[in-house]
């Protein structure tokens, strides 16, 4: 029988791990230096809690079998977990406003075709914040995170469910449900097609082409006719991007796209997702009123984050990840079996030597040419060879 894994499931062999924490602790360095905080949160969680927000379909959970009448879910995301497990903590003696949160975990997600996908985020969430400051902290810490990565060509496609829903309600209520949908999908061709009014038709290509240099965009935006009534989210919008440029944010790297959304209801503010070379590295956004739904009094806490796709980057970063592993500084090698004591206890003093990375032992009895190469093979450098009598000769190999 031939034994493999789930479709979706991986195996992380030594060289994929490797790369896989070069990345993760360059990202835990910055979200520690921005005052974030680690959370675990259960790998297993009712349905209902993981689908409570209305951003998960129940669809995209894998389910579990449960011995209580509550279907179980692996989650396919940690928002809705960490929400749950803040928001009768926030503004309580236990935890106060605002709450800097991180993770760093594998999620599931059920695909088409039945198969499902493990895959690996890290993320963080500002709990119980809302404003320009708070919006501009994520948005600085995300470009600091991929920075710290040494990531080339990204840019962060910022949009705003806010405004974009408001420029949608503008639109005969009739209409509203099938632009929107064809603006989750980027589908301009539908729009094209669809059966609508010459002026309606005409301002939902217009919204879908909502898409350019911030300030471009924004200016066009505040010269429109139709938008005479939105200036305080456009005002808003463009004090954002200030704070963005005037701390040293690059321009090029933003792009604001007001097509950009998503066919729930779950975002309220900026949204986001950073692209880099055919890659979505990262998303993220706005969320006020998804702790209300975990509250006891449905009490809500404005929020925000993002989640990084680590095996994204891993493919975006390729070329300046580690190709090789670390290897061992020394091969200590029992000359004889009434050495192996001996070995064994050089082995342990060369290990407390702060200046080596790993010590390995040789396992067999073999002839010296033999283990010259097999550390050879394995890049090991130096040996150290131990006789029955306490004797160490250390060799360095050419």
């Amino acid at each position: 029988m031939v034994h493999q894994l789930p479709t979706g499931a991986k195996d992380l062999l030594p060289l994929d791990v490797a790369q896989k924490r070069w990345i993760e602790s360059r990202i835990q360095q910055v979200f520690q230096l921005w005052g974030y905080q680690r959370i675990i949160t259960p790998t297993i969680e009712h349905l209902r809690s993981l689908t409570a927000g209305g951003a998960v379909d129940p669809e995209s959970v894998i389910q579990l079998p449960s011995n209580s009448s509550d279907v179980l879910g692996l989650r396919p995301e940690f928002t809705a977990s960490i929400a749950r497990a803040y928001a009768a903590r926030l503004g309580s003696h236990v935890a106060t406003c605002p709450q800097r949160i991180y993770y760093n975990a594998n999620v599931f997600r059920r695909r088409g075709n039945n198969t499902s996908e493990e895959s690996f985020q890290a993320g963080v969430e500002l709990l119980g914040a809302s404003g320009l400051m708070a919006d501009g902290e994520i948005l600085m810490l995300l470009a600091e995170s991929l920075d710290r990565l040494e990531l080339q060509n990204w840019q962060i496609i910022l949009g705003d469910a806010r405004l974009t829903t408001a420029l949608l309600d503008l639109l005969p209520e009739q209409y509203r449900t099938k632009v929107r949908q064809c603006l989750a999908n980027l589908d301009r061709v539908a729009i094209a097609e669809m059966d609508l009014p010459t002026d309606v038709k005409g301002y939902a290509i217009e919204l879908i082409d909502l898409r350019g240099k911030p300030k471009d965009l924004l200016s066009r935006l505040s010269t429109s006719a139709w938008t005479s009534g939105l200036t305080g989210e456009i005002n808003y919008l463009k004090s954002l991007i200030d704070l963005w440029e005037s701390t040293g944010g690059n321009s090029d790297r933003l792009i604001l796209d007001l097509s950009f959304m998503q066919t729930f209801d779950y975002y309220t503010g900026i949204v986001f997702e950073v692209a880099c070379d055919n890659y979505v590295v990262a998303q993220g956004g706005r969320y006020d009123h998804l702790l209300g739904v975990y509250h006891p009094h449905n009490v809500s806490y404005p929020s925000i984050g993002f989640c990084l796709n680590l095996e994204e980057l891993q493919q975006a970063l390729q070329s300046r990840l580690p190709q090789t592993l670390t290897n061992s500084s020394y091969l200590v090698v029992a000359k004889e079996p009434d050495a192996v004591q001996a070995a064994f206890a050089h082995a342990a003093q060369l290990r407390q030597s702060s200046d080596l990375e790993a010590v390995e032992l040789e396992l067999q009895f073999r002839a010296v040419e033999a283990v010259r190469d097999q550390a050879r093979s394995r890049g090991i450098p130096k040996i150290a060879w131990v006789s029955s009598d306490g004797a160490i000769v250390s060799e360095t190999l050419n």
